[in-house]
């Protein structure tokens, strides 16, 4: 087995580190990071679903689509991530207590009470601290797991606060669960890199045989281009999206009110259906074409509306409630 920690805290680089070994190498891995504040969506969710848009915009946090399945997670600096990609027998593959155990064990020697619960979380005293997910790739299989180190849960609650509402869709929806930090439960104080090096002198001592192991130029210049062709893309990280409804009731001052209904397939807006008491009746179909084979996304709708005279379709609807009301 080879281990690593990684040196880069780019969200994008790192998941398309995981991905990059289990597919390039044959070797065994296991590594941790820390990213820079980042939305982590499962491969199966509704992206827009799960995340406070609204909030995510305003503090500039990237969102990116990982590999594997599983809800929803914040990353920080406070966070140390590890994954393991480990080759096996078919229909055995898949064991979350068993790759999760260095970190249990590591925290046990801290006289943390930690335990493995459930399908894969690790908790301390009832509170989650770390979720678990993984991904099979022919003979071998990729876990991952986050670990609320000492992370921002303020910031962390704000930002996956989404009206569930909005959304009728097939998508995997993450389930919230009380949350705790592993700082909380120390009894003296430990920063996150050595408790990095704790966890990897518990995985050496499982695995004899590990060594350390760096990327090379070519992995790093192979990495970033998967990076920028799949991790930092739109297509994936929102398009990849199961096909949803959007349903939204807004109500403006004034008394104006807008309700849009919205089908998206392929993160592409393929029916748009307004209505309300701010709408041109007569001109409306028209605008309602426009947005469609648009990508449900911000920046795509904002340039669609450059140079419209808004007023043609409502009444004392300014760009900014139109967007708003779309998402």
């Amino acid at each position: 087995m080879l281990y690593f920690i990684s040196s880069s805290h780019q969200p994008a680089f790192n998941l398309a580190t995981e991905e990059y070994l289990l597919k390039n190498y044959e070797e065994d891995f296991f590594f941790l990071y820390s990213n820079c504040p980042a939305l982590i969506v499962g491969k199966h969710q509704n992206t827009l679903a799960e995340i406070n848009l609204e909030k995510t915009e305003e503090e500039n946090i990237p969102v990116v689509r990982r590999l594997s399945g599983g809800g929803t997670v914040f990353h920080d600096e406070g966070n140390l991530n590890y994954c393991f990609i480990k080759k096996g027998e078919k229909g055995k593959l898949v064991d979350f207590q068993k790759y999760s155990q260095p970190i249990i064990d590591t925290l046990q020697k801290l006289s943390v009470n930690a335990k493995f619960e459930g399908k894969s979380d690790l908790t301390i005293d009832g509170m989650k601290f770390s979720g678990n997910a993984s991904h099979i790739y022919r003979s071998k299989v990729m876990q991952h797991g986050t670990m609320l180190f000492s992370s921002d849960l303020n910031r962390l609650n704000s930002l996956l606060k989404v009206n569930p509402l909005k959304f009728k869709d097939r998508g995997v929806r993450s389930i919230r669960s009380r949350v705790t930090n592993i700082s909380d439960h120390l009894s003296s104080p430990l920063s996150l890199d050595a408790f990095s090096k704790l966890i990897i002198e518990e995985l050496r001592s499982n695995f004899p045989d590990a060594k350390a192991f760096e990327l090379n130029n070519s992995d790093k210049e192979k990495i970033e281009v998967l990076m920028t062709e799949k991790y930092n893309n739109w297509e994936w990280n929102y398009g990849y999206s199961p096909n949803y409804s959007f349903e939204k009731l807004s109500n403006f001052p004034g008394g104006n009110i807008l309700e849009v209904k919205l089908k998206i397939e392929k993160g592409l807006i393929q029916k748009v259906e307004l209505d309300g008491n701010c709408i041109q009746f007569d001109q409306i179909k028209s605008f309602e074409n426009l947005l469609q084979d648009n990508k449900h996304n911000k920046n795509t709708v904002l340039k669609t509306l450059k140079g419209l005279d808004l007023d043609e379709y409502f009444n004392n609807l300014d760009e900014n409630q139109l967007i708003n009301a779309l998402f």
